[in-house]
Parts: C-alpha cells; structure tokens; sequence
C-alpha cells in the first residue's frame, strides 16, 4: 500500500514538474532545413507556438540582423497569411556573386488573413535566406508575436552563454562551419575512376583476346603436327605389312 501511494505521489510530482517547465520551451524558435553552413544559402523555419489558451496569433514580425545583413531572403507562399517583407538601406554595401547590394531585408512580417494560430496549435513559417555570413557563428532575430486579443509578446533578449536562458529569448540560429565543395573533385574522381575502369577493362580483353588467339594457333599446329605423325604412323604401318608380304 506504502509503495503504490509513493509511487503515485511520484507521478503526480513529475507531471506538476512537465507542467510548469512546458511554458520555458514554447516561445519562438528558428532551425534550418538540414544545416545552415557558413557563407551558404539555407531554409530556416520559424517555428511559433500558441501559448495562449483564450486568444489565437494573428501575427508573427521578425527582425533579421543589421551587423550581419542578408541580400537574399525569399518567403514561401502560405495560405492563410499575407507576407510583407521590408528593405532599407545598408550603410555598408555588401558584395554578392560580383554585384554590389546596397539594400537589405530587415524584417519579414506575417499577418493572419483567417483564424491565425489557434489554441493547441503552432505553425513553421519558412524563409529561404543567404549568402549567411562567414564571420559568425550565429544569427538572432528578435521576433514580435502578436495575439488576437492585441498582446504583444517580444521574443528579443539575446541568450548569453554561461547564463541562465531569459524569460522572451530571441530565436537563435545557429551556423555550421563552412563545407568544402567536393562535388566538382568527385565527379573528377569519378571520371578518372570511370576511364581507369574503361583502360583496364579494354587492357583486360586485348589480353584475353590474346591469349584466346595465341591459345588457338598452338592448338592449330599441334592438331597439324598431330596429323603428320598419324599419316607418318599409317605409312610406315603400310610399309611394313608390305615387306613382310614379300617376305
């Protein structure tokens, strides 16, 4: 009895516990599509989450960085949701590809068109962005969530390392190092590979072939040399039946 009484105060403990640390994992966050490698190109995701259980989101705005800003950033169409995205000038024009860009998005702002994010619910908002900076090794982007019923939440203080995580952290993302482009060294390599495999396999025939053709002409002159003996065997055989005869 003692046992099954602890081990439902247990249960109940551990679900109060889930229960009040759920809040500190639903707030605004950002991944990318597979990994998001220095001075690349990546698909992020804006993933929110309604923390609300009386009031739906209605509108999502993230700000992206202006000490590291991005020339490309193209939203994917989403229904239920108007896209504004937002341009200022640079003060520092960046280079892209052998072209000078002066101006850069500052900030993509989602705006519900219908019911918005729902209680329960949470909903990714996709953005094609790049060319992500080499000299970082990550980007944050302050984000507002705004509800229905008008609250405003401001997902904006930057996390710090060695410090406990804030109450509205800024979603972060994080860069992978730089990768090395191989694929014009492999599909070398495979060429090289693939001619290597073509020689040795023509070397491997020419030499089959000869050895198949040196292989018949010893097998010509030995049925010929063959022959002759047999012919010579049948004569000398005649021959002696002869002599005998006359003897």
């Amino acid at each position: 009895m003692k046992a099954s009484r602890i081990a439902a105060a247990g249960a109940a403990a551990g679900i109060s516990v889930l229960a009040l640390s759920a809040p500190a994992f639903a707030h605004v966050t950002v991944q990318p599509e597979g990994t998001a490698a220095k001075g690349g190109y990546a698909v992020v995701n804006f993933k929110v989450p309604n923390e609300r259980d009386d009031a739906s989101t209605t509108k999502l705005e993230v700000n992206f960085p202006t000490d590291h800003p991005l020339a490309s950033v193209m939203p994917e169409p989403m229904p239920g949701w108007k896209i504004d995205v937002t341009k200022s000038k640079l003060d520092k024009p960046l280079e892209m590809h052998g072209e000078k860009i002066t101006e850069a998005v500052t900030k993509v702002t989602w705006t519900a068109d219908g019911k918005g994010i729902e209680p329960g619910y949470f909903e990714k908002f996709p953005l094609s962005v790049g060319q992500l900076p080499e000299d970082t090794d990550q980007l944050v982007f302050k984000a507002l969530q705004t509800y229905s019923n008008k609250e405003v939440v401001r997902w904006i203080e930057v996390p710090q390392k060695g410090q406990e995580e804030p109450d509205n952290p800024a979603p972060v993302l994080e860069l992978s190092a730089a990768s090395e482009d191989g694929h014009h060294d492999s599909a070398a390599g495979a060429g090289s590979d693939a001619k290597s495999a073509e020689k040795a396999s023509a070397d491997t025939a020419a030499s089959d072939s000869a050895s198949s053709g040196g292989t018949d002409t010893t097998a010509r002159v030995l049925g010929i040399v063959g022959i002759v003996v047999g012919a010579a065997g049948v004569a000398y055989g005649v021959l002696a039946g002869r002599r005998r005869t006359s003897a």
